[in-house]
């Protein structure tokens, strides 16, 4: 046994990976978690501010079709563009623990352009039917949200890199610089500057360009951190864990984690993830918009911000502990993996239940003052209801993340798409003929399903 000490990149006696360079314990992703926690409240306080104004200056046809437009953007977005933040999160934090250096990004772009173009194969022929039966004609939210979707792709691409590279203050300015250019162009129709509906929606076309403005400078910062070699690193080699030579097996794993079938499958089972995630959380306001009326379903979508709100600030934990778990996951650490897990559900838990107890005390008159008054009334045990379901579909987030760095994305697939499948059979049957108590009750039962099922497939180990 050599007596000199490893260096920094190459694996411990036992054959388990080094920590990675930066640190992936729990005090990188504790600070990370705060740190993105900041960033992506003051996004999601700018995000409630922007569509509050929006309800507060437009009618209820126009803020129910702008309400809407986001519905159907943020659904496509996190669908086609999440799965690949979250393979060069995983695939990055992975390599990064195992000491290994070099991402490569083609396969990741390569599935991300098709994603793009998969989009604009579908909704340029559908156009006359979205803007007629989506938008009631209006031509401007149509293009508004073709040229949105597309811009964003620069951006979560940018958020998968700085994620796996653990780099959170960066994400965060990201991410804020997005809301808050949006949130200006309510402000501008408040003020007088602009007015009317399209003005107000295009900040959602507008807000991804400008949040590209510090894409170059983040690749360009986390580019300069991986590349800069330190002392220990330019004078030993890599070596394997019998201390004969490089770590040939380890290069070759890692090149295959980057293969296009790998990363297709992974890419696709957490498409079918977000897919089903998105139905849980607009698939009601669609349907309520199909056999209602815009105004009902602007309303349903009030409701549901109770979910929307902690959702887009549970991102922060969500993007901080997958790096994480992967980390623990490649260094055999199962304690550390299940303490992050088993803290992050216990604080989940007391979150849901004092927004639940709140909600029952002065939900209604809050909503209302905070998104005015449309003509319909919030209720108490609905709005209790709905956040006892958030609760539950934070838990199921968190326990998704712990399936994802395990590479069991398939299984938690499964599960999503059959809550989600059975939530959109809820809201079409006539069970109950409340059309926002069935949004609620179907919301509470389809996240209860969700996180037993993630539960019993974490508790296979």
């Amino acid at each position: 046994m050599s007596g000199s000490a490893p260096s920094s990149t190459s694996a411990d006696a036992a054959g388990r990976p080094a920590a990675a360079p930066d640190g992936g314990g729990a005090r990188s992703y504790g600070s990370g978690a705060r740190i993105l926690t900041v960033g992506i409240a003051s996004t999601g306080i700018f995000t409630f501010l922007y569509l509050a104004l929006a309800s507060h200056q437009l009618d209820s046809t126009a803020y129910g079709q702008v309400s809407l437009l986001w519905s159907v953007m943020y659904v496509i977005l996190c669908v086609i563009y999440r799965p690949i933040e979250q393979l060069l999160s995983r695939t990055i934090a992975d390599r990064r623990a195992r000491g290994l250096e070099g991402h490569p990004l083609r396969v990741p772009a390569t599935i991300q352009l098709t994603f793009a173009l998969l989009f604009l194969a579908v909704v340029l022929p559908l156009r006359p039917r979205i803007e007629a039966h989506l938008f009631s004609g209006q031509s401007a939210l149509y293009w508004i949200l073709v040229v949105g979707v597309l811009a964003y792709a620069g951006s979560y691409f940018a958020r998968g890199w700085l994620a796996g590279h653990q780099r959170f203050g960066l994400y965060g300015g990201l991410v804020f610089l997005e809301s808050t250019s949006r949130f200006l162009f309510a402000v501008a129709a408040v003020i007088g500057i602009t007015s009317g509906q399209t003005a107000i929606a295009t900040g959602m076309a507008v807000a991804p360009f400008v949040s590209l403005v510090v894409v170059p400078f983040a690749f360009g910062h986390v580019q300069a951190q991986t590349h800069r070699p330190s002392v220990s690193e330019r004078e030993a080699p890599v070596i394997d864990a019998a201390g004969e030579g490089p770590a040939h097996a380890d290069v070759e794993e890692a090149v295959a984690d980057l293969s296009i079938a790998r990363g297709s499958r992974f890419a696709v089972a957490v498409f079918a993830i977000m897919l089903a995630e998105q139905a849980l959380m607009n698939a009601a306001v669609l349907i309520v918009n199909a056999k209602t009326t815009a105004a009902l379903a602007g309303f349903v979508f009030n409701v549901l911000m109770i979910v929307r709100a902690p959702l887009q600030l549970f991102q922060a934990i969500q993007t901080s502990i997958l790096p994480h778990l992967t980390a623990m996951t490649a260094q055999g650490s199962e304690h550390e993996f299940a303490a992050a897990v088993r803290k992050t559900v216990l604080a989940i838990a007391g979150f849901a239940g004092a927004c639940a107890l709140g909600l029952l005390a002065i939900g209604p008159a809050v909503m209302t003052a905070v998104l005015g008054d449309k003509g319909f009334t919030y209720q108490r045990g609905g709005l209790a209801l709905v956040a006892i379901g958030m609760g539950f579909h934070l838990i199921a987030g968190t326990l998704n993340q712990a399936a994802l760095a395990r590479n069991r994305a398939a299984l938690a697939a499964v599960a999503w798409l059959l809550s989600a499948a059975l939530f959109v059979a809820w809201m079409l049957s006539p069970i109950v003929a409340d059309e926002v108590l069935r949004v609620e009750t179907g919301y509470f039962g389809a996240t209860f399903l969700l996180s037993g099922l993630l539960l019993g497939l974490y508790r296979r180990g």
